[in-house]
């Protein structure tokens, strides 16, 4: 199985366009004021419509008013909607919009559970726990805390790097990566050798 890559946290179209030259699958786009890599709306735009085909644009929220959320389907017109907050399982279907929910690893979470109750989402993605911090912070999470039976196809975020991805995969092996701070020069300007350097390393785990 080939491993899919997700960069996220892009805030310019020549990043987004060298991340699919790259061989990215997805590249995220946060709509998270808060969050140093959030876009503006005309930002998030023409990222969206310059990517070439079947790259899919997925926009992250926090919590999100739903009229937020709304806008961003009519204007952007994203692929994929990411909740990376408390939303409910009600909230996430409420869009009619395929969606990933992203749960912060900590001990005493039920992983299995927490899937379960998001049964019709896309994917789980497994961050990093950072009190006060919703994502993007660079720090990972222990692995062991994954169960083998996960009823959703797993995503790996947190503390990723172009150094550890090839371990990662061989020892978690996730249906995709996600990386945002691990190849970046500064928070939402991707450092483009490390991009190429962090898929090329995936796609030597995957060998």
């Amino acid at each position: 199985m080939r491993t899919r890559i997700k960069i996220c946290g892009l805030t310019r179209v020549t990043d987004a366009l060298h991340a699919a030259r790259c061989g990215a699958d997805a590249i995220g786009l946060v709509f998270y004021p808060p969050s140093p890599r959030n876009v503006t709306l005309g930002q998030a735009r023409a990222i969206s419509r310059a990517l070439p085909a079947f790259v899919t644009s997925v926009a992250l929220f926090v919590d999100a008013d739903p009229a937020q959320v709304e806008t961003v389907l009519t204007d952007v017109r994203p692929d994929l909607l990411q909740f990376h907050g408390d939303e409910s399982p009600a909230y996430c279907r409420q869009f009619g919009v395929p969606y990933i929910k992203a749960a912060r690893v900590r001990a005493g979470l039920n992983l299995v559970q927490y899937a379960t109750l998001y049964a019709d989402a896309q994917g789980l993605l497994l961050d990093a726990f950072v009190p006060g911090q919703a994502g993007g912070t660079g720090q990972s999470f222990d692995w062991a805390l994954i169960p083998e039976n996960l009823p959703l196809p797993l995503i790996l975020s947190g503390g990723l790097e172009p150094e550890n991805v090839r371990h990662a995969v061989h020892r978690v092996h996730p249906w995709a990566v996600d990386v945002s701070s691990g190849v970046e020069i500064s928070k939402g300007i991707k450092d483009a050798a490390k991009v190429a350097q962090f898929i090329q390393e995936v796609s030597n785990a995957d060998r």
